[in-house]
Formats: C-alpha cells, sequence, structure tokens
C-alpha cells in the first residue's frame, strides 16, 4: 500500500465499494462522476474500472478533499457543491454521463477531525461548515435562530422526539451567554437525555446542525434534478443514503423523476419516469463490512438507469 492509499484509507474507508461499483456498470470509455469525492476511495475504483479512453469528474466542496487528489490524466477534481453539477460539467465541455455516483454520508475524517465542531467528542468551536470559505456556521444558527426555527430542524433533520423542549433549552442558556463551542452545546443539552439514549441523540443533534449548516437538502435535490439532464440514456445513479430523509428524497426522484414522489401517467395509463429501477431490493453492507466499518451499519445503496 503506497503512503497515498494510506491517507485515503485513514481520510474515508468507502462505504458499500464493491456495490456501487458493479451498480455503476461502468462502460470502459465511459464518463463518470463521484459528487463526493472525500479520501478518494470510490472514485479510485471506478477509474480501475474504466479504460484509457474514459474520464472521471469528482466533486467536493472541502479544501481538505483536494490533499487526497489523484494524479491521473483521466481525472478532474472539481472543487465545487454537488449541486452545480451541470454547470461544472458544462464548463468542462461535458453535456452528459454515463454514470454518477453520491455516497451521501459524512466522512470518518470530518468526524476525527475535532477543530472542525463535527462531532460531540470533541471540545472545539460550533463550526461544520464542509466549504470553509462559507458563512454560516453551527454557532451562528444555536445563537441566532428563533425558538420555532430550532425545534423545526432537530425535528426534521434529526427525527428529535424531544425538539421543542430542546430548542427552549438553548435559547434559554443562550440568553445567559453566547454558545460558541461543541462542550458548552453537549453540556447544556445533556440533562434532556437519558444516559442511555445520550450518544445517540446527541449525534442525532449534530446531524441536524451538520445539514442545516450545509444545506445539505436543497443542495442534494438540486443534484438529483440535474442527474435527470446530465445521465446519457442508459446511464446509472448509484446514490448511498445514511439516514431516512435523504434516503427519502432519493428514493422518490428515483421512482417518479421529482422530489414529491409524484408519479405521472401518459394518456394511456402507464407509468412516466425519466428513470428505470435496477434494483427493486435495497442494497445493504454485509455483516463483515458492517463490522470493519461501523460507518456502513446504516448505509442504503439505490441504483436506478436513465431511460
Amino acid at each position: 500500500m503506497t503512503t497515498n492509499d494510506k491517507q485515503t484509507t485513514n481520510y474515508h474507508i468507502p462505504v458499500l465499494l464493491e456495490a456501487s461499483i458493479q451498480a455503476l456498470n461502468i462502460h470502459p470509455e465511459g464518463i463518470y462522476v463521484d459528487t463526493t469525492f472525500g479520501g478518494g476511495g470510490h472514485s479510485r475504483a471506478i477509474l480501475e474500472a474504466m479504460g484509457d479512453t474514459g474520464h472521471l469528474y469528482s466533486f467536493d466542496q472541502d479544501l481538505d478533499a483536494i490533499k487526497n487528489c489523484i494524479d491521473n490524466p483521466r481525472f478532474t477534481f472539481v472543487r465545487s457543491n454537488f449541486k452545480y453539477l451541470r454547470n461544472f460539467l458544462k464548463y468542462h465541455g461535458v453535456e452528459q454521463v454515463d454514470g454518477i455516483l453520491a455516497d451521501l454520508g459524512v466522512s470518518s475524517h470530518h468526524l476525527d477531525e475535532a477543530e472542525r465542531g463535527f462531532s460531540f467528542r470533541f471540545d472545539a468551536p460550533l463550526d461544520m461548515r464542509m466549504n470553509k470559505r462559507a458563512q454560516k456556521t453551527a454557532a451562528e444558527i444555536v445563537n441566532t435562530y428563533e425558538e420555532r426555527q430550532l425545534a423545526t430542524l432537530f425535528y426534521l433533520y434529526g427525527e428529535i422526539k424531544e425538539s421543542r423542549r430542546l430548542a427552549a433549552k438553548i435559547v434559554r442558556e443562550r440568553a445567559v451567554a453566547r454558545i460558541e463551542t461543541t462542550h458548552q452545546l453537549v453540556e447544556l443539552t445533556r440533562s434532556l437525555f437519558g444516559r442511555e439514549r445520550e450518544k445517540k441523540e446527541m449525534a442525532k443533534m449534530f446531524q441536524a446542525l451538520r445539514i442545516e449548516v450545509n444545506e445539505e437538502m436543497d443542495a442534494l435535490k438540486e443534484m438529483l434534478q440535474a442527474t435527470i439532464k446530465v445521465l446519457k440514456p442508459g446511464g446509472r445513479l448509484v446514490v448511498i443514503t445514511y439516514h431516512s430523509l435523504e434516503d427519502r428524497i432519493v428514493k422518490n426522484i428515483m421512482k417518479s423523476g421529482n422530489i414529491e414522489g409524484i408519479i405521472s401517467q401518459d394518456f394511456y395509463g402507464n407509468r412516466t419516469s425519466p428513470f428505470k429501477i435496477i434494483s427493486k431490493k435495497i442494497i445493504l453492507p454485509s455483516e463483515e463490512e458492517m463490522n470493519q466499518n461501523p460507518r456502513s451499519r446504516s448505509a442504503k445503496l439505490r441504483v436506478v438507469e436513465k431511460i
């Protein structure tokens, strides 16, 4: 294993690697997109499956991901949010591609890098920005959002049952002193969760803030809608999800071609959709992978083909 491979492995262990590469059904001369480059594990596997005339475009808005860039003439790194998928492909002279992969999980690198504020395990500034050039931080949300806004985001993005109590507690505490660090947030909310549920609920709270900071749901919707125009007929869309909200959005667009999941019919009553579902059964990680990589335990892989 090379130094670069070791760095990639430490950065992020790819989830459902073999299954996602198989699902892409890679043509040697094809053009492919990895919308979530991260440590580059999926991208490297795609390049290995491609021929000399194929090309891979990989997106990531995080500056840290550039450190894992691949030195290969068949590879182009795009430092951008994947919601700009179509714009940047056009910039590179590409109208349509043969396959798109999106692994929507936050990388182990982000969770382990204390100063970024993604994890409740470390004391750090409440930041959580994937793109460090962005303005909005988790601290701004916690200290400026109205109580109702906080309750809504904790309920929708974290599926926290005590979302109203949690929001009320934060608003009371910030009136006394501004909440600036992850440790402050953890300590002031700890009493709301029982000891046996504490870690799970903290993880949900931090997940909800991360999603709001990075506007992840809006970006996901824009990217998925763009795939309808970007994919060639017969091209594959492969998405790995980790929580129910994003999975519902992915499932809806794959089934119907729209975010709401509303199925339309033609004059003869036949269902119309831009996609054909390749695997009706959700692809899940094996017991072995879940044991080796705990991040994969909640992963679900869905795959469709452009009609």
